[in-house]
């Protein structure tokens, strides 16, 4: 992986951290989730054209 692709993934799973947080503290809430699935996506999708 190259460091942007490294630094998207920890971006991501920090995030993930973060939403995770903020559905146990106030509530889910479906926006976030949607955030984050799309980051997510993103984060694979540069995975997959840095390793094609």
């Amino acid at each position: 992986m190259t460091g942007s692709v490294k630094a998207m993934a920890v971006m991501t799973f920090a995030a993930l951290v973060a939403v995770a947080t903020y559905s146990v503290v106030l509530g889910s809430n479906g926006w976030l989730w949607f955030g984050w699935v799309v980051l997510g996506l993103l984060t694979a999708g540069m995975a997959a054209s840095r390793n094609a």
